[in-house]
């Protein structure tokens, strides 16, 4: 009860935070945006560390910038950019690294710190984005809402009826029957939502259609890096969570196909 109770206090802090920055945007959804997503890289690397050094530092400046870039409206030219700049910004230091004392992480470094900024923060760069559209409340809140409402059901479901394994060798515990209860929550989240907006329904239904797929293989994505690295968590900072990349995982590819529907196809 100790720790259903600290991981309840916790998630009500989250959501509290969240759903204050979204309603409230400008500057300060930045900074939430801008916080957990850094976070969440530096726990990445600390999971790529286990195969590999990797350059942090320079990971989470390039992080920092690309948010910033993007919250003052700028081309994914110039976020292209950023990130070319950054793995030659890596390659040099290993390139020093092997001229100085013969040894180097070219390959794994360069990737490492690439595939952080573009699984991580790219996804809370799309959030900062959207929050600046004339829908963008409501596209953010119906993101974080329906994937929250897919955790709970899934586990609800799961730890009730659950009997068929999804991911056993991913993940043990998560089952068909929980995939399928995530589903409907997250469904039966979107449809209140619309209702609530006055939206027409059929656009949010399948919006929260795409998040309760998309979220749960989002949180697989998590799992399958966590168990290759070893870990348990990603992190400890959160209590009874564990770290901001367990608890945000189901966001990044969300946020990331949600951009893509209302920035790029409907656009």
């Amino acid at each position: 009860m100790g720790e259903l109770k600290t991981r309840a206090i916790s998630g009500i802090v989250i959501v509290a935070c969240i759903l204050g920055g979204i309603r409230i945007g400008g500057i300060f959804w930045l900074l939430i945006a801008s916080a957990i997503a850094l976070i969440s890289l530096w726990e990445y690397y600390g999971l790529f560390s286990s195969f590999s050094h990797i350059s942090k530092g320079i990971g989470l400046i390039a992080g920092a910038i690309a948010i910033y870039l993007a919250y003052k409206g700028c081309s994914f030219t110039a976020l292209t950019l950023l990130l070319i700049i950054q793995s030659y910004v890596v390659l040099t230091i290993e390139l020093i690294r092997k001229i100085t004392i013969n040894k180097s992480y070219a390959l794994l470094n360069v990737g490492g710190v690439l595939s952080g900024l573009i699984l991580v923060v790219l996804p809370w760069s799309f959030l900062v984005l959207l929050r600046q559209r004339p829908i963008g409340i409501q596209l953010l809140f119906s993101l974080f809402l329906c994937t929250w409402s897919c955790d709970v059901f899934a586990y609800l479901i799961g730890s009730k009826l659950g009997r068929t394994p999804f991911a056993p060798y991913i993940s043990p515990k998560k089952t068909l029957e929980g995939f399928i209860g995530g589903l409907s929550g997250s469904i039966l989240c979107a449809a209140i939502i619309s209702y609530y907006y006055k939206i027409p329904p059929v656009p949010w239904i399948l919006l929260g259609a795409m998040v309760g797929v998309a979220g749960q293989v989002g949180d697989l994505f998590e799992s399958l890096f966590k168990r290759e690295a070893g870990a348990k968590d990603s992190g400890s900072l959160i209590p009874g969570h564990g770290g901001f990349l367990d608890r945000f995982d189901s966001i990044l590819i969300n946020s990331t196909l949600i951009f893509l529907a209302f920035e790029v196809i409907l656009n």
